[in-house]
């Protein structure tokens, strides 16, 4: 795929590799992690763009911070994760004809900054929700539209999705726990399946779990998009580290989905061809026996 997705023509479950800021601002970080998506066949890696003088609360700013590279205020700290032109420049290159790449945009500035790159899509992370401004100015740039829904009332969503509904004609939510990791009894994972019906979209998955069973649950529920982070080692440096696939992981992840996904079928009940020899000889006949 190039170019723009529409999420209601997926024909497979659509595999997003959330690097985030895993990457700890370092491109060669970013480069293995792309590496081994592509190794691990997903569709998707992706990046999250602040401008920190935004995101960054007033009270925050000054805040004092221990990190990898010193003592820091929490404004530098944001700005030392954060990648520029530069290094997005690198990314594309290094992604392109390989794999798609796309990031979260935290505020208009960043979104800005994504669309002027060729993404498929871009995404509106959980925090920004019930920021209408935001969805709304991602929504008049014409661009596919992934929002989160993490942290957030039914009613929250509920409003989210009316909004979107508006201004979009190509837009999926992600169900989602926004703890990291989450805990596995409170991934509530019947709300896909619940989204689906009330919204009549498409509905996704983004899990900050350890495991990979309940991702596979997902798409069984009806999931047609996954996003799960992605790190070298879960014991780097970072918030989302924790809440990550490592690389061996992340290959079997993507096995195990596509295996589920031709496991599932089409819900029609049928004798396969495999299975007549085998009524052959059980029953001696194909034509309908009734007791």
């Amino acid at each position: 795929m190039s170019g723009p997705i529409r999420f209601d023509e997926l024909d497979r479950t659509y595999l997003i590799a959330e690097i985030g800021i895993n990457h700890n601002g370092d491109v060669e970080v970013a480069r293995r992690l792309i590496d081994f998506a592509c190794v691990s066949n997903w569709d998707c890696v992706k990046f999250q763009k602040r401008n920190p003088e935004v995101c960054v609360p007033e009270d925050q700013k000054d805040a004092a911070r221990e990190t990898p590279w010193g003592r820091m205020t929490y404004l530098e700290y944001r700005r030392r994760l954060e990648f520029g032109s530069a290094e997005y420049d690198d990314i594309w290159n290094y992604c392109a004809g390989r794999i798609e790449v796309t990031a979260s945009a935290w505020d208009t500035d960043s979104a800005d900054f994504v669309l002027n790159y060729d993404v498929p899509f871009i995404k509106i992370p959980s925090a920004h929700l019930t920021n209408d401004d935001l969805l709304r100015y991602v929504c008049g740039q014409g661009s596919g539209v992934l929002l989160s829904t993490g942290m957030s009332t039914l009613e929250e969503v509920d409003h989210a999705v009316e909004l979107l509904q508006s201004c979009s004609d190509n837009f999926a939510i992600m169900h989602c726990n926004s703890s990291y990791p989450a805990k596995e009894e409170e991934l509530n994972l019947r709300v896909i399946p619940a989204f689906i019906e009330r919204y009549g979209c498409t509905v996704g998955y983004s899990g900050h779990e350890f495991g990979l069973t309940s991702t596979m649950a997902a798409v069984a529920l009806g999931a047609r998009i996954i996003e799960r982070h992605v790190t070298l080692k879960r014991t780097m440096w970072g918030t989302d580290q924790m809440a990550s696939v490592e690389p061996h992981g992340m290959l079997k992840l993507a096995q195990h989905i596509r295996c589920l996904e031709e496991s599932l079928g089409d819900g029609i009940k049928r004798v396969y061809d495999s299975e007549i020899p085998v009524r052959e000889k059980l029953r001696g006949t194909l034509e309908p026996m009734h007791a």
